[in-house]
């Protein structure tokens, strides 16, 4: 009997080993569609907003081009421009809505689309996602002074907007719902793999926190079920100064929808 109930012991756990290894097997090669939820658009297609604004893409080669949409505000106003690096979900159009949060206050806004997002083409890597965002900075000192920059990453863009934010000078650093780390995140969600051993995605945005030279400001909901208010306490202790903005009852998608959200936006735009 004893021998007996050793064996279904060892047979169950002979199961749940394969199950984890299969999960395992499944999390590495589905990683790409539980992190990106692009949403492609034609080349021709054409956008509609209802504020100023001018699509300009950037070639960079026959086979790869950055899809760049510029929300604009008349010259005689403009006090600077907001690269905006937006989350992982559709494209553009989803985050235009949040274009006059910046217009308002005389900010032109420029938005990125990354790779297989919107009319942007070319593979889609963490690398080349830096890359992307350094051409958009380049872009805009083109035409703009380093303290006429304002860098904004909202959810997965946090990680792209620090570490353009870690090699090029601005004026400011705007967070929206950060993460300390996407291998943090994810090890939330999967405590028992070791993700960070075998994700394609890193994107370690408190290691680049350390390396920012402008002042950051982080806002972030008390209830964000998808990245905890935790992370972005945690990355705020990394150095001193970093100004944490609790958006109290605020989930992922909602800070817009909150008045503290606007008036902190509108106090960093305006100094």
């Amino acid at each position: 009997m004893q021998k007996k109930t050793i064996g279904k012991i060892f047979k169950w756990i002979r199961i749940l080993i394969l199950v984890y290894i299969i999960i395992g097997i499944a999390l590495f090669y589905l990683q790409e569609k539980l992190i990106f939820h692009p949403k492609k658009l034609d080349a021709g297609y054409v956008y509609k907003f209802p504020i100023p604004f001018q699509e300009t893409n950037i070639d960079v080669s026959n086979e790869k081009v950055v899809g760049v949409v510029r929300f604009t505000v008349p010259d005689s106003i403009r006090k600077g421009v907001v690269l905006y690096f937006h989350g992982n979900r559709q494209n553009i159009e989803r985050y235009a809505p949040f274009a006059t949060n910046f217009t308002r206050n005389n900010y032109e806004v420029w938005m990125i689309d990354y790779p297989g997002y919107g009319k942007s083409t070319g593979p889609l890597t963490e690398a080349i996602m830096y890359s992307d965002g350094i051409e958009l900075y380049k872009m805009a000192r083109a035409l703009f002074s380093k303290d006429s920059i304002i860098i904004y990453g909202k959810s997965l863009g946090c990680g792209v907007a620090t570490k353009v934010a870690s090699l090029k000078e601005c004026k400011r650093v705007i967070l929206e719902t950060p993460y300390y780390s996407l291998d943090d995140v994810t090890s939330h969600f999967a405590p028992i793999y070791p993700v960070s051993l075998f994700s394609k995605y890193h994107f370690p945005v408190n290691e680049y926190i350390e390396r920012i030279d402008a002042p950051i400001t982080i806002l972030h909901g008390s209830s964000d079920g998808v990245i905890l208010f935790s992370q972005s306490r945690h990355l705020q202790k990394i150095k001193p100064g970093i100004e944490l903005v609790r958006i109290e009852k605020g989930s992922h998608n909602d800070l817009n929808d909150f008045p503290l959200f606007h008036r902190t936006i509108d106090s960093l735009l305006q100094q």
